[in-house]
């Protein structure tokens, strides 16, 4: 292809499509200044309606929200964004209370940031979250069905069953349980999960508790008395597959 002599070289493909979403323009425009300085096409929006318009016109690879939007919160521009097909969100908010962190992350987040923030490390935390994303979105040369306990996972599919009974899981939940599956008996710290499933070396610890607590809600017949994600106090979290003799073994 010939160029025109002077000519600025063409701009190289955007890393992916990010919508932010904060009414406190200065935060906004610091953001989308770090995101775009990072290769990411940004559209920004103030409020929650506006935040659904441009979602509806150009679905985005990854939102980062605030939590404190006016008219409609980042909970319900969440949870009307999830209606219409899986998006990862990271949160973002000056509220660091524990139960509005674990209610972001029980709406579908995929991340939780406090205000004040590191503008890098929030360009880190997109970066980890977006290639999580791809990464489970990518097609598999034929993966082996994961089963046990009465749980199906077809990693191709990314469907699950129990039971034969279908599983609503997110995108996170599948790969926390994926993960387990693939590790039966074996105990991992949260600090490991966190690295492992979400490709995290860093972020807030109640992420995993959160996924662990709804996920035992999907696959545990008393989720109060776990018996297949088992809780290693001091340590982490275990699953256990129930002893299932060989076909054809004498009794």
């Amino acid at each position: 292809m010939q160029t025109t002599p002077g000519a600025p070289p063409p701009a190289a493909p955007a890393r992916g499509h990010v919508l932010v979403v904060d009414d406190d323009p200065t935060v906004a425009e610091v953001v989308a200044g770090y995101l775009t300085g990072a290769g990411y096409d940004v559209a920004r929006a103030a409020d929650g309606p506006r935040a659904l318009a441009l979602y509806a016109a150009r679905r985005p690879d990854l939102a980062v929200l605030d939590l404190m939007l006016p008219g409609m919160d980042g909970f319900e521009v969440c949870r009307r964004m999830r209606a219409h097909g899986p998006v990862p969100v990271i949160m973002l908010t000056a509220r660091g209370d524990e139960d509005d962190r674990i209610l972001g992350l029980e709406t579908g987040a995929d991340d939780y940031v406090t205000k004040p923030f590191s503008p890098r490390e929030l360009v880190l935390r997109v970066d980890s979250v977006l290639r999580r994303a791809r990464a489970a979105a990518a097609p598999v040369a034929h993966p082996a069905l994961l089963e046990g306990a009465g749980l199906v996972l077809d990693p191709a599919a990314r469907s699950a069953t129990c039971g034969g009974r279908p599983l609503g899981l997110t995108l996170r939940e599948f790969d926390l349980l994926a993960f387990l599956l693939r590790h039966p008996g074996r105990v991992f710290s949260r600090e490991e999960l966190m690295r492992e499933v979400w490709g995290w070396d860093f972020g807030d610890l109640s992420t995993v508790t959160v996924h662990v607590r709804r996920l035992r809600g999907k696959v545990e017949a008393d989720p109060a008395r776990p018996e297949l994600i088992r809780t290693v106090w001091g340590v982490g979290y275990r699953l256990d597959l129930p002893f299932e003799p060989l076909t054809g073994a004498p009794s």
